[in-house]
């Protein structure tokens, strides 16, 4: 577990960011990598601490002591095989998982956690330049076709999986490129996508056929996947977005960030985006309504694009700025968090709710708002309460509404496979046990955000994992895939 007394003799060091003026005016990634010998150092910091309670932040369970050794040792092909062991896209991750084995470590007690998403990304970035990384493709086929109907992080990990053990798998894709939210929802600051293109190609040279431009439900009838597979994972992600039923919403400007932010993806890509439908913020006051991380990245996007002023809205209280330790260790704690997008220039409001749009000839020119508080009902629950003649008006040529997302989009697929839903809205399945994540549907599971709801890049990736082990226990009676 790296030196002994590695975190007692070398101070934390991350990765840096380029400078602000510089780096808002391009869409391309701006994060400074450290040098081997500093990750070399930074992975001698991985003290000894009995219980690794990253294994227990990281939804994947990466082996962090393991390749933290292995990097601080100088052997940076072990360390990526080891990595390769739970985690599929440790590309992914690295860039976009917002690291909560990094709170959960020992020494964040001192507020010091060893630097593991850095290291992370530093391994499988060296394994692409090295070429260490390369295709398996399975040894023996089984004959058993499998469907994965979404291609975010969920479905390629699923069916990577799957074509490992030797299955014909078919991983199908509304849109005209694979790769889901990774694809066109993720800002190409955050992650340039020729990294999903590299995975794209070990999964085509391991045997996945990729079918993108399929809208399963609308352009192939969901039941005929269910005569022409032997298993079928939906894997299609949570695309019902939160909306925001206050007078004025019909008001043109107003869209959701889903709307706005594959816009940007597709330019970035070289395709066209219709003049009559593209929604931009340049020369405009964008508000953004929802504190979240695609909040941050309609920040980020609407800054690069030139934007006015971008102001984000959240109608919670302020977090605190450093949690109580003693409270929430080794848990993900509540507390003030602030987005290299944030960084960049936007103004942020708490404790803020939306009455009304106001507009002019039909497009919106100002949000209203009330200031809002918080206080515990008889029951222990919170209740939200106005500010009596705290009511004020913003600039708003552009509002993206970006409250999350309340579960996948039941029209279509969903509803005509006619899978059970729970109380959510989501796709109802286990987690474990001998029906792990089969839906109520016979040869139908399902995985991710369409099961579990709106979630991270390391939890889809967990369960699209998962879920193949259980689709390839259920068509061969056993199973060697890691869970």
């Amino acid at each position: 577990m790296g030196k002994p007394t590695g975190f007692l003799e070398y101070p934390r060091r991350d990765r840096g960011y380029k400078p602000v003026e510089e780096r808002i005016h391009e869409f391309r990634e701006f994060v400074i990598p450290l040098p081997d010998e500093e990750l070399q150092i930074q992975g001698a910091r991985c003290m000894d601490c009995g219980i690794p309670f990253c294994h227990y932040g990281c939804p994947v369970n990466n082996i962090i002591p393991d390749w933290n050794d292995l990097v601080y040792r100088g052997d940076w092909e072990k360390a990526l095989q080891v990595l390769h062991s739970t985690n599929n896209f440790p590309e992914f991750t690295g860039r976009i998982c917002p690291a909560p084995c990094q709170e959960s470590c020992t020494l964040n007690l001192q507020d010091e956690p060893v630097t593991i998403k850095t290291i992370e990304c530093a391994i499988v970035d060296k394994g692409w330049e090295q070429g260490w990384i390369e295709p398996r493709p399975a040894e023996h086929k089984t004959g058993r076709k499998v469907a994965v109907v979404g291609s975010g992080p969920a479905g390629m990990a699923c069916a990577q999986q799957l074509a490992r053990a030797g299955h014909d798998v078919t991983l199908f894709e509304k849109n005209d490129r694979i790769g889901g939210l990774l694809r066109y929802g993720i800002p190409d600051f955050k992650m340039e996508k020729h990294h999903i293109d590299k995975r794209l190609g070990q999964l085509e040279a391991e045997g996945v056929t990729l079918r993108p431009n399929v809208h399963v439900g609308v352009d192939l009838p969901a039941r005929q996947l269910l005569d022409e597979f032997d298993a079928v994972a939906l894997t299609g992600g949570s695309e019902q977005p939160r909306d925001l039923d206050v007078p004025g919403r019909e008001l043109k400007g107003i869209h959701f960030a889903m709307q706005f932010l594959p816009q940007q993806n597709r330019r970035v890509a070289g395709d066209p985006v219709p003049e009559d439908l593209a929604i931009t913020a340049t020369g405009k006051h964008v508000i953004v309504i929802g504190g979240g991380d695609t909040g941050s990245d309609c920040i980020g996007t609407s800054i690069r694009q030139g934007c006015k002023s971008v102001t984000q809205l959240e109608i919670l209280p302020r977090p605190p700025e450093k949690e109580n330790k003693a409270l929430t260790w080794p848990d993900w704690p509540n507390k003030l968090r602030t987005s290299t997008s944030q960084e960049e220039g936007a103004k942020r409001e708490w404790c803020v709710a939306t009455k009304a749009f106001l507009g002019e000839n039909g497009q919106v020119k100002k949000i209203r708002c009330v200031r809002v508080e918080w206080n515990k009902g008889e029951d222990g629950a919170w209740q939200m309460q106005e500010i009596e003649g705290s009511e004020f008006e913003l600039e708003a040529d552009l509002v993206l509404l970006a409250m999350g997302f309340v579960h996948p989009v039941h029209e279509g697929l969903l509803n005509d496979l006619g899978v059970e839903y729970d109380p959510r809205g989501n796709v109802k399945g286990d987690t474990e046990g001998e029906h792990a994540y089969r839906t109520s549907i016979d040869k139908v599971f399902a995985a991710g955000d369409m099961r579990r709801g709106q979630s991270l890049v390391v939890w889809a990736i967990r369960e699209g994992r998962q879920c193949a082990r259980a689709i390839d226990e259920y068509l061969m009676g056993s199973s060697e895939l890691p869970r």
